[in-house]
């Protein structure tokens, strides 16, 4: 009897059921732009932009790094998904766009369809939380390109933006502020280090009465989006940068937006560095200057303005807890 491409490791039923558990998530998603269902070689999404003057598509594609090694460790699959869509949501908000639509990839050894009903339903919440559709995705068994029980995701966001609103940073000048938001932890930056050092000392499932959780719940938290919080000032005119702080830290990924001739004068204790940081720190003696090039340090989103508009942006971010972390200099 000949070999089959079941027997080659790639199971198509397994494919289709993944398919049928996942159908009424993702129209959950859909909205009046959206027009064509799962299944097509291509998602549709009518170009409706009657509100934009002059409108700008905006796209971010982004993984989720090492953070997927606690999933597979953990066995919850749950916020990886989520935590993408955040993530993506948050790039492309640091240029002034407000998210359209999502599309996913999930490849792996062995498609296990309850694995992937758990990771499409991170994506749904993130896509549901940020006003997003998502329109389209790949499913890819590929047997020996993973270790068993692993798999890698991707996800692509494509947003828009009037031209008039675009947030570059060109503006930004000497004396500006800096106005961080609060993380709520790693976000999706830094795990390799993270899992270097506390799963040296701890177990997955080790609670840890400073965070609160065990360690394995603290690092799978959901990155935060900013899209509901930034949106209360986004079309103010009084944002002249924001900076997304993932891989590179706070100065790394700030630096991005500011011109060339200036630089960044950060207060590192005007905000309490999250627990989760501290236990980093302590258990692997990671320098400061290690800590603030790897991790955002509690502060995940970095809005830059002038100095007599801070109060009133300050003001009304309150229930977010901003604070006024330094200037440029």
């Amino acid at each position: 009897m000949g070999i089959d491409y079941k027997t080659a490791g790639v199971d198509i039923e397994a494919g289709d059921e993944t398919v049928r558990r996942i159908k009424p998530l993702v129209r959950s998603t859909f909205n009046k732009n959206v027009l064509s269902d799962i299944g097509l070689f291509g998602g549709f999404y009518e170009a409706n932009f009657k509100d934009f003057d002059n409108p700008v598509l905006v796209s971010s594609v982004d993984g989720v790094g090492t953070k997927l090694k606690v999933a597979f460790a953990t066995g919850n699959h749950s916020t990886v998904g989520h935590c993408l869509v955040n993530h993506c949501v948050d790039d492309i908000l640091a240029c002034g766009a407000k998210p359209l639509f999502f599309l996913d990839y999930l490849g792996t050894g062995k498609l296990d369809p309850g694995i992937a009903e758990q990771i499409i339903v991170g994506f749904v919440a993130g896509c549901k939380e940020n006003g997003a559709a998502l329109i389209g995705g790949e499913t890819a068994e590929m047997p020996s390109m993973y270790q068993d029980g692993e798999y890698d995701i991707s996800g692509t966001i494509v947003g828009i933006v009037d031209k008039s609103k675009i947030i570059n940073g060109k503006s930004i000048q000497k004396g500006d502020v800096l106005i961080g938001l609060p993380s709520n932890g790693l976000h999706t930056n830094g795990y390799s280090l993270a899992r270097a050092i506390l799963f040296d000392r701890y177990k997955y499932d080790t609670y840890i009465e400073e965070l609160g959780k065990t360690v394995g719940e603290e690092l799978l938290s959901i990155h935060r989006s900013y899209l509901a919080t930034i949106s209360k000032v986004l079309d103010s005119n009084k944002i002249k940068g924001l900076s997304h702080i993932t891989g590179g830290g706070i100065v790394g990924n700030t630096s991005r937006i500011i011109p060339q001739e200036l630089s960044l004068k950060i207060d590192w204790n005007s905000w309490e560095m999250p627990q989760i940081f501290q236990l980093i720190q302590t258990t692997g003696e990671v320098t400061d200057e290690e800590m603030r090039h790897v991790f955002n340090m509690g502060i995940g989103m970095i809005i830059v303005c002038d100095k007599q508009n801070a109060d009133y942006i300050m003001t009304e971010l309150k229930n977010s807890k901003p604070v006024v972390m330094g200037e440029v200099v």
